[in-house]
């Protein structure tokens, strides 16, 4: 997770990007979106980045992102979360989007997916194959040519569809045409 350390000394990243989802997620939800990752990038300018998609699943357009930070905007304005300057980016997440939450797992079984975790599971941190899903303890599993595997969710550190002709195809996200 990127730092935070010229926000809050007392507070942790999470805890702040918790927050401004937080104070983001009703309104989007009242527009029709919904939240898929806040993160916050340091640099020559920092950057708070949204990634939202749409609840009735169809693809983001630039309007959408143009209508999201705008709402975004007037809610940080007034709440004020990072007292330093920054930028705000919107953006969609993607065909390879990040998979950040149990129900992602869940909802994007069948395809594959890349998994790195925070620590070694069966003497590994790097994982790719097709998703199973998320069995009632909390394990997301995986499965590739000959092996499946078994990944606690809470130590996954960082989680994304592989872009394949599969997912192009059939991408739940997508329209059919």
């Amino acid at each position: 997770m990127s730092e935070l350390d010229d926000l809050a000394p007392m507070e942790g990243a999470k805890a702040i990007l918790d927050r401004i989802e937080a104070m983001l997620a009703p309104a989007l939800e009242a527009m029709g979106y919904g939240v898929v990752r806040i993160s916050y990038v340091k640099g020559a300018r920092a950057t708070l980045q949204i990634m939202a998609e749409r609840l009735d699943r169809q693809p983001m357009a630039v309007e959408d992102c143009t209508d999201i930070s705008h709402a975004a905007s007037a809610i940080l304005d007034v709440e004020d979360p990072i007292p330093s300057a920054y930028t705000l980016e919107v953006s969609s997440p993607g065909i390879d989007r990040p998979l950040v939450r149990v129900a992602d797992f869940e909802r994007f079984a069948g395809f594959v997916a890349r998994v790195e975790t925070s620590r070694l599971i069966d003497g590994r941190k790097r994982f790719t194959g097709r998703l199973i899903g998320v069995n009632a303890d909390g394990v997301v599993q995986l499965k590739d040519e000959s092996t499946e595997y078994f990944v606690p969710f809470e130590a996954i550190a960082k989680a994304k569809l592989v872009i394949t002709d599969d997912l192009l195809k059939n991408s739940p996200d997508r329209p059919k045409v």
